[in-house]
């Protein structure tokens, strides 16, 4: 037993000369692993994970918290530790926490509640004008007045062509279901629902005016007013005994731009050079001369007409007093009178004529100059 103590202590010092160096290397890498895990905890707490992060995969080489059967000292815990130690042997385990959901950007309500710019992302947004911006409003009856602006208001609604409709809740209506609806409002109540209807109504009153030239300068346009009605045929195919496909109102000259407008609904018509569609504010133009080889097909502007007593409005209201007088004579008999008495001049004193035709010295003087100069 002595005598193998010497050797024995031969091979401690040869063991600790080899295993001093490993000691030192794992002891140093340790450290740099303490000093990395104090830098990304910042305190005591252990790093929570987060969400998406993708799991820190493990090197193949032994490392600190690998399990290893050679006992080491430990070393120092660094300023960032807490000096708790976590069992060798076993992988450090990283706490699981359940991850908070990014937030989604909620949608602003606003913009999906603002109306569309146009009925139809391919058109432009439907025209308005006010009725002062028309050359002739001011001079135009009460009556057709109260027409235009009822259809002008109807342009601020953002109404769609919608075929077959005449009701503006419906969200939008067709050519002549526009039309009937606008004329329905301010009173006429015979009014056809179909631009057939509504060009037969026009003619057998006796108010239309039929155009053959295709220049929008033509002396076939001198009479036309402000509230006629315009109508086309040929703007898609028919079978009626009238072929009157579209039908609008015309509004007047635009005094900005010195051009002839009108109101209705259209799924492609212009203004200002951008086709629209709806019920809007659109060109007066005339269609373009029909193509060869067209089999007779194409808009064909026919005329316009007056609408059935919106200009004869005044003879209706004269028509209704005098039958008022007849009913009642004893009180129109006393509002004649009123009248009379109201618009007779007062008879002038005979001094007030005298002095108003004597002439004053003064041109007396001026006269007699003048004729000796003469």
């Amino acid at each position: 037993m002595f005598l193998r103590l010497p050797q024995l202590l031969a091979i401690a010092v040869s063991v600790s000369f080899i295993a001093a160096p490993l000691l030192g290397e794992v002891t140093k890498a340790k450290g740099k692993k303490s000093a990395a895990e104090s830098s990304e905890k910042g305190d005591a707490t252990p790093r929570k994970a987060t969400p998406g992060a993708t799991p820190r995969k493990k090197k193949s080489s032994p490392s600190p918290d690998s399990d290893e059967t050679t006992p080491s000292p430990k070393p120092k815990a660094s300023s960032g530790e807490t000096g708790k130690t976590t069992p060798r042997g076993t992988p450090r385990a990283t706490p699981d926490r359940t991850p908070n959901p990014t937030p989604s950007p909620t949608p602003n309500p606003s913009a999906s509640a603002s109306p569309t710019p146009s009925p139809n992302p391919k058109f432009a947004p439907n025209a308005t004008l006010q009725p002062e911006e028309l050359v002739e409003y001011d001079n135009q009856p009460a009556r057709v007045k109260s027409l235009i602006s009822d259809s002008l208001q109807l342009t601020t609604q953002n109404l769609a062509y919608t075929y077959g409709s005449a009701d503006p809740a419906n969200g939008g209506m067709d050519c002549s279901g526009t039309i009937y609806h606008v004329l329905r409002k301010s009173g006429f109540d015979d009014v056809p629902r179909d631009s057939s209807g509504q060009y037969a109504w026009t003619r057998k009153a006796g108010g239309f005016r039929a155009v053959v030239s295709r220049s929008p300068d033509s002396f076939e346009f001198n009479e036309m007013l402000p509230g006629d009605l315009l109508f086309w045929t040929g703007t898609y195919k028919v079978d009626r005994e009238i072929p009157i496909t579209h039908v609008m109102i015309y509004l007047g000259v635009e005094r900005k731009t010195k051009k002839r407008v009108m109101f209705g609904a259209s799924d492609g018509r212009s203004y200002a050079g951008l086709q629209r569609w709806g019920v809007s504010v659109f060109d007066f133009k005339m269609p373009r001369e029909r193509a060869e080889g067209s089999e007779g097909r194409g808009p064909v502007f026919v005329g316009y007409g007056r609408i059935p007593g919106l200009r004869e409005a005044t003879l209706v209201a004269a028509k209704a007093e005098a039958k008022q007088a007849a009913a009642n004579p004893t009180q129109a008999a006393a509002e004649d009178a009123s009248a009379e008495a109201t618009s007779t001049p007062k008879p002038q004193s005979k001094m007030t004529s005298k002095r108003k035709s004597t002439p004053k010295p003064a041109a007396k003087r001026k006269n007699a100059e003048a004729a000796l100069q003469d």
